[in-house]
């Protein structure tokens, strides 16, 4: 448990904590900026990816309209197995919020190379709702450098070209997770082994660890 103190004494650690928060806040903000001064580089779009309906649908097509596009690569850990990691993203992603991103001009898409009988079974289970297509005998993974990973991957479209201008994986994700975003609130923490939290404090191994 944490020490108890008095309000004084909190308020003087949160207004130390405050100006830490700032700071790195101020940080973020500057890698954004830099972020979006990133280059981009062309992709093809030869793709052939398979949706739910059972037809073929092109990289261009999951842009739905919009310039911009997000695409989650959804792990192929092979044969029956489902990454926990992608699941748990996945659980984080609510459909109203890609209502919100397609205001913005922004498409949000699904993708693995797990074939789409797999993943519409996986849908199934879990109750996703979110656009998810196979990509399954394409290269697109290993194209965008990802392989049999998972990763954040924005694209940009002009017309009918497409350029990938960023991406991220392992804890670049991770920084964007409600979830996890809120638990970095709480005391206690993800209660992960990797955390540094006081002596005693509940932790458990680390997902991946």
């Amino acid at each position: 448990m944490p020490k108890v103190v008095t309000l004084g004494e909190w308020e003087h650690a949160r207004a130390e904590l405050l100006e830490a928060e700032k700071e790195a806040t101020r940080k973020l903000d500057a890698i954004a900026a830099q972020r979006r001064r990133m280059p981009m580089v062309k992709i093809g779009n030869e793709y052939d990816f398979v949706s739910s309906a059972g037809g073929n649908t092109s990289l261009l097509d999951l842009f739905e309209g919009n310039n911009q596009l997000v695409i989650y690569q959804f792990m192929d850990n092979g044969g029956q197995d489902v990454c926990e990691g992608c699941s748990y993203f996945t659980n984080g992603v609510p459909e109203h919020a890609l209502v919100e991103l397609s205001s913005n001009g922004i498409s949000w898409a699904n993708v693995s190379d797990m074939p789409i009988s797999q993943i519409d079974s996986l849908k199934e289970k879990m109750g996703w709702k979110i656009p998810f297509y196979s990509s399954h005998g394409t290269s697109f993974a290993k194209d965008c450098g990802v392989s049999k990973m998972f990763m954040l991957t924005a694209f940009l479209r002009d017309g009918n070209e497409i350029y990938r201008t960023y991406s991220c994986t392992r804890r670049g994700v991770d920084r964007i997770m409600f979830a996890n975003n809120i638990m970095d609130l709480s005391v206690y923490g993800r209660q992960e082994s990797w955390e540094d939290s006081p002596p005693g404090w509940p932790q458990h191994p680390t997902y991946g660890g």
